[in-house]
C-alpha cells in the first residue's frame, strides 16, 4: 500500500488532481448529513446532471427507447427523469458506502434469501453472485458485506484519484477486488469458497463475448458466467439490491442458485443470463444504469444507435 511519501501518492497530490480531491472531500462531508437530507441532495444532483450532461442524457434516452418500445413517449421520459434522480442519489450513496458507519448502515438494510447463498457454498466451490449495474451498485455491495464475505470484480477508473478512493473503499468492505479480466484470480477465489460479485451486463466487445438478445436487441455479452460455472462447478446465485421508497432504506435479495446451469451450450447459458437480468431490471427500471452504451457493438451492417 502506498504511503504519503511514495512517488505514486505524490503524483496524486499534483495540482491537476486538486479538483478531484475537492470532489472527494465534498462527498465525504455528505456522509454527515441525515439520511433524508442525503436523499434530497442526491435528487437535486440528479436533476442537474440530467440538464447539463447532454451526452449521457442522449445515451440514456436511446437505451430506454430501445428497451421499452411498449411505453409511450411520456412514460419513457418519466423513466429518464427518475433514472437521473436515481443516479444522483447513487453518487451520494458512494460516500455512505466508503465512509459510513456500520451501525448506521445496518439500520437502513433488510436482507432476504441469504440462506440461498449459504446453501450454495456448502458444496465448497464458491458462488458467483450474479448481478447487474444498477445505480445502487456501490451501496448494495457495502450492505451485502455486512452479512457475508465476498470479492468483487471491478473496472479500473480512468481518474487516478477516484481509482484510489474506490479501490480502498471496496477493499475495506469486502475480501478484496479483482480486475474484471483476471479470470485466474476469480477462479482462485471460487476455489477458496469465497463468492465473487459479477455483473456481465456491459458491452466489452466480442473478444470475450457473443451476440445474444438483451431486451430483444442483439447485444455483445460476456460469456464468462457460463465458462466459470462450467470449469469450477460453481453455483450461480442471482443478487439484487433495491432502494426502497422514501427513507425506508434498502432491500437486498438473493435468489436460489440457478438449476441445471451451466446448460448444453455457452450461447444458451448467456441467453438465459440476459433473460434473468432483464427480469431484475424490469422490476426496477428507474434504478438501472442506462447511461452506459450497452449496444455500442453492433452486428455487421447495423448502424450505431447512439449517433
Amino acid at each position: 500500500m502506498d504511503t504519503p511519501t511514495t512517488p505514486a501518492t505524490a503524483r496524486l497530490l499534483a495540482p491537476r488532481h486538486w479538483p478531484s480531491w475537492l470532489g472527494v472531500a465534498l462527498l465525504r462531508a455528505t456522509v454527515l448529513l441525515p439520511y433524508p437530507l442525503q436523499l434530497a441532495t442526491g435528487r437535486a444532483i440528479g436533476h442537474l446532471v440530467r440538464l447539463f450532461a447532454r451526452q449521457r442524457r442522449h445515451i440514456t434516452q436511446v437505451n430506454i427507447d430501445l428497451c421499452f418500445p411498449e411505453l409511450d413517449a411520456q412514460a419513457r421520459h418519466r423513466m429518464l427523469v427518475d433514472n437521473f434522480i436515481s443516479m444522483g442519489i447513487g453518487m451520494l450513496e458512494m460516500g455512505m458506502s466508503w465512509w459510513g458507519s456500520e451501525r448506521r448502515l445496518r439500520r437502513l438494510v433488510q436482507i432476504e434469501g441469504l440462506e440461498h447463498l449459504q446453501q450454495a457454498l456448502q458444496a465448497g466451490h464458491g458462488a458467483i453472485l450474479l448481478s447487474a449495474h444498477f445505480t445502487t451498485l456501490e451501496i448494495g455491495g457495502r450492505l451485502l458485506a455486512l452479512f457475508t464475505p465476498f470479492r468483487v470484480l471491478y473496472r479500473e477508473h480512468k481518474n487516478p484519484v477516484m481509482e484510489r478512493i474506490i479501490r480502498r473503499g471496496r477493499d475495506r468492505a469486502t475480501m478484496g477486488t479483482i480486475a474484471r479480466d483476471d479470470l485466474l484470480a476469480m477462479r482462485r477465489s471460487l476455489r477458496g469458497n469465497i463468492p465473487v460479485w459479477y455483473a456481465p451486463d456491459q458491452d466489452f466487445g466480442l473478444s470475450k463475448g457473443i451476440f445474444v438478445p438483451f431486451f430483444g436487441i442483439p447485444a455483445a455479452t460476456i460469456t464468462a458466467t457460463s465458462r466459470l460455472a462450467r470449469a469450477g462447478r460453481t453455483p450461480v446465485v442471482p443478487f439484487v439490491q433495491t432502494r426502497l421508497p422514501g427513507t425506508q432504506g434498502y432491500r437486498l435479495t438473493l435468489y436460489p442458485a440457478l438449476e441445471h446451469f451451466p446448460g448444453a451450450t455457452v450461447e444458451a447459458d448467456t441467453i438465459r443470463i440476459n433473460r434473468l437480468l432483464e427480469e431484475l431490471i424490469r422490476a426496477q427500471p428507474e434504478q438501472y444504469l442506462w447511461a452506459h452504451r450497452r449496444f455500442k457493438t453492433r452486428p455487421q451492417g447495423m448502424p450505431d444507435v447512439y449517433r
